[in-house]
């Protein structure tokens, strides 16, 4: 099983910017790619973004393509979700997950607890 822990929610004023982190501990090899998933009260949980092992590949919803980049750093077990023009409809809680390709997308195997991402307009 892998844990996962994430940062760097907080406010942001409509136009601006920030970097989710997620970083990864237990069975970091059994569970090679990683995502980013959003949700807001009263809906279902929203894929944003997800990524290979090697970062090879990436893939994006199309609500965030162009705005939204994942990235990841092995060997710190770590990935990233750069947020550049945040809109006030990105308010919601941030989730990262970890799981096999392609699933990973529609159903990963583990998840973290969440960060809010509040941008006022």
């Amino acid at each position: 099983q892998v844990q996962l822990v994430e940062s760097g929610g907080g406010l942001v004023q409509a136009g601006g910017s920030l970097r989710l982190s997620c970083e990864a501990s237990g069975h970091t090899f059994s569970s090679v790619a990683r995502s980013w998933f959003r949700q807001v009260p009263g809906k279902e949980r929203e894929f944003l973004a997800a990524i290979t092992w090697g970062g090879g590949v990436t893939t994006y919803a199309d609500s965030v393509k162009g705005r939204f980049t994942i990235s990841r750093d092995n060997a710190k077990n770590t990935v990233y979700l750069q947020m550049n023009s945040l809109k006030p409809e990105d308010t919601a809680v941030y989730y990262c997950a970890a799981g096999v390709w392609p699933r990973i997308t529609t159903s990963p195997t583990s998840w973290g607890q969440g960060t809010q991402v509040t941008v006022s307009s």
